[in-house]
């Protein structure tokens, strides 16, 4: 039996709606008790798929359980082209059927579309219910689980239709990461390094220093990681909770990479596969347009590609790339806002590119 232990602490200060980050190791058995101390009880629906389900759903049922819940199974299955409205609806049709009414907590047990899509119902859910994340992919622990966004995808964009709801605790279990495929692993690196893109350059040079440990998945190395990134994501949320401004940096890389998934109907790439790709079209964009030197988007291609993530265009046409851009949900005014590395660790939002230079890069 593993021992279960909290090894680290972040706060995501929002006054009232304050939250911890709880990173441990066998810590998803605490779940229940965590839950308690909160004031939550009765009812609790656990939001799964069909893959993480058999790995950790009895952990945390038995936590509810002696906790003095009443755990009900909800498992939907596995994968980004499930995280749409009529599955959200399918969940919402078991909540009714159930009863559960409007102090009845949901946890989500898996990686980000769970995350966000049992986030997403309970917003909605009688106007909106508690929830609890629980992420058990490396990009949810550092990235979706976070800052309370939550949603679903429409055919004509990603995360079109959404909310933001703040989640009761966030609860990261790193010993997760060991049943996790090292391709959903390497996806995951992908939203760390654009932390140290966007805000941080100390920790770039950190991770690429320690690339070879964190590919070995040395447990020192990942739960650093880990901690910095919540840190990091968790100083922009504390000030810019609805992306009115500084928040908006979060999304450096996300503009092409949305594109990209949507364009390849969800399937074609994993979500930090394409926002590998985003960054580095990004960088690219920045250094054809004067804003940065070209070290910076050499550096960044060479640490994401030294981490097994892809960094070239598909063979997507550029048309289709912008027209996809064109419906960002990032847009103001008719023209898409575009995160740009300035130098490593230091981006700035603008409107002002070039469509002709984003089509040479993107050719």
């Amino acid at each position: 039996m593993t021992t279960s232990m909290i090894l680290e602490k972040v706060r995501v200060e929002l006054g009232e709606r304050s939250y911890d980050i709880e990173i441990g190791t066998g810590n998803i058995v605490t779940v229940g008790a965590r839950m308690k101390a909160l004031g939550l009880k009765g009812r609790a629906g656990i939001v799964t798929n069909d893959t993480v389900a058999p790995l950790y759903a009895r952990a945390v049922t038995d936590s509810l359980t002696d906790a003095g819940f009443e755990p009900v199974l909800l498992v939907i299955p596995d994968g980004e082209e499930y995280k749409t409205l009529p599955w959200a609806s399918h969940l919402f049709d078991r909540l009714l059927a159930m009863r559960f009414d409007r102090n009845c907590p949901l946890v989500a047990l898996g990686g980000g579309v769970i995350g966000d899509i049992t986030g997403f119902v309970a917003a909605t859910y009688m106007r909106g219910i508690p929830f609890v994340q629980v992420p058990t992919t490396l990009l949810s622990q550092v990235d979706s689980s976070v800052g309370g966004k939550t949603g679903v995808n429409h055919p004509l964009g990603k995360n079109m239709l959404g909310a933001f709801y703040q989640p009761e605790f966030v609860c990261t279990d790193v010993a997760t990461l060991g049943t996790l495929p090292e391709a959903e692993y390497l996806s995951g690196m992908a939203e760390v390094v654009k932390y140290g893109v966007i805000y941080d350059g100390e920790f770039f040079k950190w991770l690429e220093d320690n690339r070879t440990a964190i590919l070995k998945k040395e447990p020192d190395a990942v739960a650093r990681m880990i901690k910095r990134s919540c840190e990091i994501k968790a100083l922009v949320v504390g000030q810019d909770e609805r992306e009115s401004g500084l928040r908006a940096i979060l999304n450096y890389g996300h503009t092409v990479g949305h594109a990209v998934e949507s364009l390849t109907n969800y399937t074609g790439y994993r979500h930090g596969e394409a926002v590998s790709i985003g960054m580095v079209v990004a960088a690219r964009l920045a250094h054809k347009s004067g804003l940065c030197g070209r070290e910076v988007e050499a550096r960044v291609e060479a640490l994401l590609a030294g981490l097994g993530l892809p960094v070239k265009m598909p063979a997507l046409p550029p048309a289709g790339v912008l027209a996809a851009i064109a419906i960002d949900k990032k847009s103001e005014g008719g023209k898409v806002k575009f995160v740009l590395p300035t130098k490593i660790g230091e981006v700035v939002i603008t409107k002002e590119w070039d469509e002709s230079v984003l089509l040479e890069v993107l050719k």
